[in-house]
């Protein structure tokens, strides 16, 4: 799949209103969520592909209902086996089909290469799809795949494409 069509996917899926009541578009009642996740940084570049780590929160306090769905921040940070790390905050929007929930977002954020793929410049954008399931009360697993690119900001810009398995959790 290139490139245009998964941004296309992601843009549909951010742009299409489901009509689900504001109740049940919240991934619990609680107000915090946090996320750890583990995958493949890079998985398409056999040069520089990488296991990853990270953690992220979002506050379910500052979730708002708007014409795109159920949206709200969310912060978080990742690290490579080959210390490259990457910290951001952006926007998600949620949408959930019964149990299953279909979450794109958008993160800008600072990278740093340390031994793994030089991405071209330190301002770098995240742009995500995760796919989760509701398995206890409070909690999800789920998988998402994500392209990290500068936007043609620096002299290069050859991004990165990433899995990860996801465990969510409410507090």
């Amino acid at each position: 799949m290139n490139f245009k069509r998964l941004y296309l996917i992601i843009v549909l899926f951010l742009i299409t209103p489901f009509s689900l009541n504001s109740e049940e578009n919240v991934l619990s009642q609680s107000d915090k969520v946090f996320s750890v996740y583990s995958g493949m940084f890079d998985f398409s570049d056999d040069g520089k592909r990488s296991t990853l780590i990270g953690f992220q929160h979002q506050n379910e306090n500052l979730n708002r209902d708007t014409f795109l769905g159920n949206l709200s921040p969310i912060t978080g940070a990742l690290i490579t086996a080959d210390n490259a790390g990457y910290i951001y905050t952006g926007v998600q929007a949620q949408y959930k089909i019964g149990k299953l929930h279909i979450t794109p977002s958008f993160t800008p954020g600072l990278y740093h290469e340390g031994d793994g793929k030089d991405l071209g410049h330190i301002l770098e954008f995240k742009s995500e799809v995760q796919i989760s399931l509701d398995i206890f009360k409070d909690s999800e697993l789920g998988f998402s795949y994500n392209h990290i690119s500068n936007a043609s900001l620096g002299d290069k810009n050859p991004g990165a494409n990433s899995y990860m398995f996801n465990f969510f959790k409410s507090f």
